[in-house]
């Protein structure tokens, strides 16, 4: 392991080097990547410090106790021997998964849609439960919730919102809740009481940087249009709002929550880019699931990944089998326990591979 650890070390000086170049500084594309492999890599090369002290530690002590010419030096080696050595199971199981080659899209912000699927109303309901547990749970990270597009449900809530999350790794933390969500509950126009099923759709896309998706303006008709829903007078009056056209491809974009129409086409830009580059993630996830089958794979947003049963009061994931009895908790938000298991389901699946194919 200590091998590997010195082979991380020797990039990390490289790329120390290098990102104070005047050449690298000048090309913006290798800079920003080489910004983002000296961030991960100065984690591993921090990690391999404190794994070298404990080892250095447990050669010492053992020295120490083999030569045995000092007493009360060897009682002190033999507690500093038991305690190196309880530390060092740890921090190995922690250095493996770090060695596991990061998805490079993971560190990216993201364009998140939520769509009311089947049930009506209830479903349009749901779909604004969902973003407001999403927006609570970003906010609590201190990540920056920007909403882009929305359209809202006729007794509440959302047919469908559009919205952006900016803030460290967050599509490796929020790429598994893209899938259907599925909810159990009696609406409040059931008179009866009685339970129904109503579904939201889930996508969270990684936000595509200029240097991922080269897109052509040429390619993009561009609409502008007066906006529509609550806002005042100068909401159906003023042409703020904008819709895109990617002619090659079909994509269209729509974007009206800012007041001023260059800030709502500098939007619309973003989720096009991002709807572009995750038709090319898309593929490529296809390849990657022909060569491993993940159970938490993000890339099938038809799948229905997640029952949120109000009677109950639990929350399962059905890829992962995890299921909770904190609905209150969790529809405010407080959905820490489900992203870090399906993290770590990611993250087992990874190192088995890995030991498979050393």
């Amino acid at each position: 392991m200590l091998d590997k650890l010195n082979i991380v070390k020797q990039r990390f000086d490289e790329v120390s080097d290098l990102i104070i170049q005047p050449d690298i500084i000048a090309d913006q594309k290798r800079y920003v990547q080489l910004n983002k492999e000296y961030k991960e890599l100065k984690e591993l090369v921090d990690k391999r410090e404190v794994y070298k002290e404990i080892l250095d530690n447990i050669e010492e002590a053992e020295e120490i106790i083999e030569d045995g010419s000092d007493a009360e030096m060897v009682e002190m080696a033999k507690m500093q021997l038991e305690e190196a050595k309880e530390k060092l199971p740890s921090i190995e199981e922690e250095i493996k998964y770090m060695l596991i080659p990061k998805d490079p899209e993971d560190s990216k912000n993201v364009m998140m849609e939520i769509r009311a699927g089947t049930g009506g109303d209830e479903a349009s309901i749901f779909a604004g439960d969902l973003y407001r547990m999403y927006t609570k749970y970003c906010e609590g990270r201190g990540w920056k919730v920007n909403t882009v597009d929305y359209n809202e449900g006729t007794s509440g809530g959302y047919k469908e919102i559009i919205f952006e999350v900016n803030g460290e790794n967050v599509y490796g933390t929020m790429k598994f809740e893209s899938g259907v969500h599925r909810v159990q509950r009696v609406p409040q126009t059931e008179t009866q009481g009685r339970v129904h099923t109503s579904a939201a759709t889930v996508m969270v896309l990684p936000e595509a940087e200029e240097f991922d998706v080269e897109l052509d303006m040429s390619d993009v008709k561009i609409i502008r249009t007066t906006s529509t829903g609550p806002g005042g007078q100068s909401v159906n009056t003023t042409y703020s709002a904008i819709q895109l056209q990617h002619l090659p491809t079909g994509i269209e974009v729509r974007c009206q929550d800012e007041k001023s129409q260059h800030k709502n086409l500098e939007k619309a830009i973003k989720v096009l880019r991002s709807r572009l580059y995750e038709r090319e993630l898309a593929k490529k996830q296809e390849e990657d699931s022909a060569r491993r089958k993940s159970m938490v794979s993000s890339g099938d947003r038809s799948a229905k990944i997640r029952t949120y049963n109000y009677p109950q009061g639990r929350v399962t994931d059905h890829r992962i089998g995890l299921t909770l009895y904190d609905l209150s908790n969790i529809v405010n938000g407080d959905i820490d326990k489900i992203v870090e298991e399906l993290k770590m389901t990611e993250n087992t699946e990874k190192l088995k591979e890995a030991s498979e194919t050393m």
